[in-house]
């Protein structure tokens, strides 16, 4: 649908605390922001949804048009999404349903929501199903409190390991599906896989978006206070740097998950993780005594100082 259309029910639902009039009055109704595959900006669309237990399901109907809608292009490109029900606001990572999962949950959506029928009806295209994984706590669960730079910087670590724990685990059960033994007539093994896909190249997204800012930000102010860092920093900047080049090599494997060899993959993503790891350790031993002292979320500038100017 055109920004011109969206943009009301989009300023409504806000307004209103999700709820919107007119068509969509009464129905399940969210806003879901992706970033442009091609623009990096975000995009903002509103799209009905159906539960299924903790999961949101959305269908790239697009009215059954005969291409997929562009919200759809941009989070296979950027897999991480924000989503907005009612008033809550919370980070997803979208991926799209293959196979006899696909089904299922289409069969799901139209119990709930008949209206899809018609729309894969219009078109030859199959109408692709995402699940909406929540990667945040849930609404009124308490998270960690965050006790200085350190503990901010221990989250994000934990995080990250966390996933890639994830993404080797999805990657073992692909390996061992594609190498259970197929019967006469039954269909070939499958690629990478969506589901893979979109989770490595979140955690990769997410990995770069923390190395990108330590290196912009972190490292610089730390240089500045604590000079006998220099050499320690310096191994930081050169191991993201060697992180980065294995993150090449697993995005350019991903960039055709019909074709990219499952082996290569594991291997590329062994070494990630053995260099990760590794990082990581290093980076906790050498800077948490120091960050440990460093306030988080920062104080804001008082009024008239350098930092308030430069703001």
């Amino acid at each position: 649908m055109p920004a011109s259309f969206n943009q009301p029910i989009i300023e409504e639902f806000r307004a209103n605390g999700g709820k919107v009039g007119g068509p969509f009055e009464g129905g399940d109704l969210l806003l879901l922001t992706t970033t442009g595959a091609r623009s990096g900006t975000e995009h903002t669309v509103p799209l009905g949804y159906v539960r299924d237990g903790d999961l949101l399901l959305v269908v790239a109907s697009a009215a059954g048009a005969p291409r997929h809608p562009a919200w759809y292009h941009n989070l296979l490109a950027h897999p991480v999404v924000r989503v907005e029900i009612g008033t809550e606001v919370f980070e997803a990572i979208a991926v799209p349903a293959e196979g006899g999962r696909r089904e299922r949950l289409f069969e799901h959506v139209v119990r709930a929501a008949p209206g899809y029928v018609g729309y894969q009806v219009r078109t030859t295209r199959i109408l692709p199903v995402v699940v909406l994984e929540r990667s945040e706590p849930e609404a009124g669960a308490d998270p960690p409190e965050v006790a200085g730079l350190a503990g901010k910087l221990m989250e994000v670590h934990t995080w990250l390991r966390s996933q890639l724990r994830h993404v080797r685990a999805e990657a073992d059960a692909h390996l061992a599906a594609r190498e259970t033994p197929r019967g006469p007539g039954e269909p070939p093994p499958p690629g990478l896989g969506l589901q893979l896909r979109q989770h490595c190249l979140a955690f990769c997204q997410s990995l770069e978006f923390h190395h990108s800012g330590e290196d912009a930000h972190v490292f610089p102010a730390l240089a500045s206070r604590h000079p006998h860092l220099g050499g320690t920093l310096d191994r930081l900047r050169d191991e993201h740097r060697a992180v980065a080049r294995i993150q090449g090599e697993l995005l350019a494997l991903l960039a055709d998950i019909d074709t990219a060899d499952p082996r290569r993959f594991r291997t590329e993503l062994d070494r990630m993780a053995e260099r990760l790891t590794a990082h990581l350790d290093y980076e906790e031993e050498s800077l948490l005594p120091v960050l440990a002292g460093i306030p988080w979320p920062p104080a804001p500038p008082v009024p008239g100082t350098a930092e308030s100017a430069a703001t």
